[in-house]
């Protein structure tokens, strides 16, 4: 399967490139954008998971992309759909993330983004149901969430790669099936 890549009106969600990794790992050292993450991670720790998302691109044609404004062409962060690689309550399932730089936060970017992830995996992937899941205290998160239509099913689990006793443990999981996405037009 080729790649899938995309605009939105603003953005390009892409394949990574080489750039992308010393930008990413700036947006993944910043307390600010990590503040719902366990730990900040090191360069190395970035560049890994710019290697698994190229990897999940490789294998399915799809992925957490690259995220570009589209007239400036800056890297900007990440936006997409991913399986997740370890067991969680509500297994087998694809997910939707985000990560975007502070910079660029309030401007609509991630429900933006988020919105095209959707379309290619509910248009084009025939998927019959994404969900998304953070930190129950990520009020950001969550009203992206809730921006894409996104049913909050008041589920909460313990985040299995979260250590015991960790304040961030506990999440929250939203779910949007194919029907209920066809159904917000």
């Amino acid at each position: 399967m080729k790649p899938i890549e995309f605009d939105t009106e603003r953005l390009r969600l892409r394949q990574w490139y080489t750039a992308d990794r010393e930008p990413f790992a700036v947006l993944n050292a910043d307390p600010k954008v990590m503040e719902f993450f366990p730990a900040l991670l090191s360069r190395a720790e970035s560049d890994a998971v710019v290697d698994r998302c190229m990897a999940h691109i490789a294998e399915h044609g799809w992925g957490l992309w690259a995220v570009e404004i589209r007239n400036t062409r800056e890297f900007i962060g990440f936006v997409g759909l991913n399986i997740p690689a370890y067991e969680l309550p509500f297994s087998p399932c694809v997910e939707i993330g985000w990560r975007l730089a502070a910079e660029f936060w309030g401007k609509g970017y991630a429900t933006e983004a988020a919105r095209g992830a959707l379309r290619a995996g509910f248009e084009q992937l025939g998927l019959p149901e994404i969900v998304s899941f953070t930190a129950v205290g990520n009020i950001r998160s969550r009203s992206v969430m809730e921006r894409l239509g996104m049913c909050d099913t008041g589920e909460t689990f313990e985040h299995p790669n979260v250590l015991e006793g960790h304040a961030l443990r506990k999440h929250c999981l939203y779910r949007l099936s194919r029907e209920q996405y066809r159904g917000l037009g």
